[in-house]
């Protein structure tokens, strides 16, 4: 709901209009006070957690007439004590209505902190009405202490002596102070409804909403959100590590008569895929302070065997873990603050590309870049780098996290593995004899530039059961038979069959063959790879030239898999 629509309902529900003080005297005279009572909710689990009483004026002609109306009215004439006196009254009565654990809060006016005999009424009110302070919260906004904060302190130490417990009301307006938070013992923080209305579309009320939570949690406070109407909101706040809410979307404010029925039906489900406690949450994270949670962070940033640092969206560095700093070659405090381009200058111009898209939301992944080495008479390192962008609780990215991973002993390695693999075909092509090397299944997986010349195929026509082209028609069979005597039995074979090529006559071959087997746990047909050297021997007959009669390879294929 937009605040145009909801400000709407508002005054059709609840009248808004223009009274005199009159009118307020004769109200309170004929007891035309009422509370109403709107839902506070745990945001993780949805669960009811209390209510706060909210005075309405039950006008006989207008209905429900809102607070806006007559509260300031009352704080000029002094009949705020008896005003709150009333809404008290009838609340605590009603208080049997709200079964434990479920709190109360009730709202102090400004002007009350000036009163030393607040804590008395209120006990007195709540003794009349049998509702246990232990459950109550009272509300103080900042403005009621400004210039009065001794005084203010020992109302407030009365009230948690009786048992209240204490709120910090419309925090971020108005006279916003640490030392407020500092001076009372409060046990929770109220985020202002102006900040939770437009933290979806204001990036300035988001961040002033998360400073809120973060240093309610740094002072283990709760923290209540007003004016949550939207899922939207919900989410963010979940983000954001807020534990209650409270505002249209979990219920309007109601009569005591409809207590019960809410406290029945939770007056919200969170969503199924939102996280909560006890699904992928890790409570001992979430119920760390902040400072906790920067330590358990750091030592994991730390203690990472890869690289990590984080980067701004001007490409500055705002934290690096000490391997990436070993890695580029430079201590972890000349970074801090610094650019990418100051700090690895010769190598930005590869890397900024990269960059750029990761601020666009884009994460990259595989990227391999030299990096200094330690030692100038050594080449470069190459390290393995990602780019992974970091969103708030809106989506928008603010910087980019960074892993990079020193990948130099794997490449050198496989570059030795190439050198010497092509050492190894070198010396394969020089060799008499034919190589080649087929799998479990009776594929050819590679053989010698001599087959080629031997029968006129290509290497890719040889591939798989292609090499069967080549052999005597008559010898397909006693040679297909061996194999797969071998694949089953994992014994070495040894056999021999004619080759030939169109145009020429045929030879005769002797193929030698050794299995290597793979774990005993699995069968040696399905794990055998046969390394066979094949050697061209002297004719043993002579051949008339013609062309070979061979079967189709699907044929072939399925004497195979028989």
């Amino acid at each position: 709901m937009c605040e145009w629509d909801r400000q709407l309902l508002e005054l059709v529900l609840e009248c808004w209009v223009s009274v005199d003080l009159a009118a307020v005297r004769r109200a309170l005279d004929n007891d035309e006070l009422e509370p109403c009572f709107q839902p506070i909710v745990e945001l993780h689990t949805g669960h009811l957690a209390g209510f706060e009483v909210l005075a309405r004026w039950k006008h006989p002609q207008l209905g429900l007439v809102l607070p806006e109306n007559f509260i300031s009215l009352a704080e000029e004439d002094v009949l705020v004590g008896k005003l709150m006196r009333q809404i008290l009254r009838k609340a605590f009565l009603a208080g049997p209505l709200v079964p434990p654990p479920l709190m109360l809060a009730v709202n102090v006016s400004p002007t009350q902190l000036h009163d030393l005999s607040l804590p008395a009424e209120i006990r007195e009110l709540a003794i009349e009405g049998g509702f246990p302070l232990e459950r109550l919260v009272v509300e103080i906004t900042e403005s009621g202490l400004i210039g009065n904060l001794e005084l203010a302190k020992k109302i407030a130490y009365q009230l948690k002596d009786m048992g209240c417990k204490l709120a910090l009301d419309d925090f971020g307006t108005g006279y916003s102070s640490l030392r407020h938070l500092q001076a009372l013992p409060f046990d929770a923080l109220k985020v202002d409804r102006s900040f939770v209305i437009s933290m979806t579309d204001k990036r300035e009320s988001r961040k002033i909403v998360a400073a809120i939570i973060g240093l309610g949690h740094s002072l283990e406070l709760t923290i209540i959100a007003e004016g949550v109407e939207t899922q939207e909101q919900v989410e963010m706040l979940l983000r954001l590590e807020c534990q209650m809410g409270q505002g249209w979307l979990f219920g309007h404010p109601l009569t005591a008569d409809r207590i019960p029925e809410t406290v029945e039906t939770a007056p919200w489900k969170p969503q199924a895929d939102l996280p909560t406690h006890g699904s992928s949450w890790v409570v001992s994270s979430l119920e760390a302070l902040p400072s906790q949670r920067l330590a358990q962070l750091q030592a994991i940033y730390d203690g990472a065997p890869v690289g990590l640092c984080f980067l701004d969206c001007n490409l500055r560095y705002v934290s690096i873990n000490r391997r990436l700093a070993d890695m580029n070659n430079a201590p972890v405090a000349t970074y801090l603050g610094r650019t990418v381009e100051e700090m690895v200058p010769g190598l930005f111009p590869a890397i900024e590309p990269y960059l750029r898209r990761a601020l666009k939301g884009e994460a990259i992944q595989g990227l391999e870049f030299p990096s200094p080495g330690k030692d100038p008479d050594k080449p470069d390192a190459t390290n393995l780098v990602s780019y992974q962008p970091a969103l708030d609780e809106a989506g928008e990215v603010i910087g980019i996290s960074v892993v990079a991973v020193d990948i130099t002993e794997r490449k050198r390695t496989e570059e030795a593995l190439r050198e010497n693999e092509e050492h190894l075909r070198y010396m394969v092509e020089l060799n008499p004899e034919i190589p080649w090397v087929m799998d479990a299944e009776g594929n050819n997986l590679d053989v010698s530039s001599r087959w080629t010349k031997v029968t006129g195929m290509s290497k890719e026509q040889t591939r798989n059961l292609g090499w069967l082209d080549a052999v005597h028609p008559e010898d397909v069979e006693p040679t297909l038979k061996a194999l797969r005597e071998g694949l089953h039995s994992g014994n070495p074979i040894d056999i021999e069959y004619r080759v030939g090529s169109p145009g020429q006559r045929w030879r005769w071959m002797r193929s030698r063959g050794s299995p290597r087997l793979g774990p005993p746990a699995r069968s040696s047909a399905g794990t055998a790879a046969w390394r066979t050297l094949t050697s061209v021997s002297s004719w043993r007959r002579s051949c008339a030239t013609a062309e070979p009669s061979v079967p189709s390879l699907n044929f072939i294929s399925q004497r195979l898999s028989s």
